[in-house]
């Protein structure tokens, strides 16, 4: 038996929801062979309504950690929180220098709750040195804001007009997640952009506040998608699949935060015949 191995140039989620741990997780869930590159520890302190504590890991590390997992060959990859501009450019170098295909990047700027980006420069490394190799960005409003040097972005054109400033920087396809943040919108609205023309998605809301992670689950599952073989507008639409079902069944962790259910997708959504499939053979 042969799986195909995806990797994850993230940090880790002390709760278990988001970061390497959610990656994991949704690799295990679509049949992927996960491998981890760790780059920062996350504590959350409960006696600080779970105030986010990072703890970066040495860029020696984070280098012998990827010198590992390309020996052994990658199909896909996705990096999540780098935490700093030199593992962004180590990221980056190495995709270069092992010349790495399928790469989806998660530009994760600030952990859950934060509300503005502390180290500006992270922005200028992702636009200069990661975003040019990646087959795939997905970044939430704030960050394609960022990425793309504009204003709070609260429309569809907005979104188009980040879009296209992100997809300039070299990036294959752009997936911006407007959520349900987007003014006036009754349905949850992302858009997808490759260049040429504009995709617009459209999911029903789901009423909940238990969504921690989501943007990590979703950008692996493309990874994960994209590992096996498939095109990236069909990992998109199966990453789409999965995240609705795991916001639909996501759960409250404790008073602060809930996180995505892994395990909907394949236990009552989509993935379920294909798993009835595979476990009657």
């Amino acid at each position: 038996m042969t799986m195909k191995k995806a990797l994850t140039i993230a940090g880790s989620d002390s709760s278990g929801g988001a970061g390497i741990q959610a990656d994991l997780k949704t690799f295990q869930e679509l049949g992927v062979y996960g491998m981890t590159a760790l780059t920062t520890i996350v504590s959350m302190d409960p006696k600080n309504h779970w105030h986010h504590q990072v703890f970066p890991i040495a860029l020696e590390t984070v280098e012998a950690q990827l010198e590992t997992i390309i020996s052994v060959g990658v199909d896909a990859l996705k990096t999540g929180m780098l935490g700093s501009v030199e593992v962004i450019e180590l990221a980056a170098r190495k995709i270069k220098e092992n010349n790495l295909k399928n790469v989806v990047v998660d530009p994760v700027m600030v952990c859950k709750g934060e509300d503005e980006v502390l180290f500006p420069e992270h922005t200028v490394a992702y636009r200069e040195s990661l975003l040019p190799l990646a087959t795939v960005t997905t970044p939430n409003l704030f960050e394609a804001a960022q990425l793309a040097q504009m204003g709070p972005i609260l429309t569809v054109d907005e979104i188009k007009e980040a879009a296209k400033k992100i997809h300039d920087l070299g990036v294959q396809y752009v997936i911006i997640k407007g959520g349900s943040k987007l003014v006036g919108m009754e349905k949850a609205i992302d858009v997808l952009f490759d260049g040429k023309e504009y995709q617009i998605i459209e999911n029903d809301l789901i009423d909940t506040t238990y969504t921690h992670g989501a943007g990590c689950t979703f950008a692996a599952a493309i990874s994960a998608e994209l590992a096996k073989g498939k095109s990236v507008l069909e990992a998109i639409e199966t990453a789409k699949q999965f995240i609705t079902e795991a916001i639909r069944y996501s759960w409250k962790l404790n008073e602060y935060v809930g996180p995505t259910m892994h395990g909907a997708y394949k236990l009552y959504g989509p993935g379920r015949e294909e798993f009835l499939k595979l476990t009657s053979k």
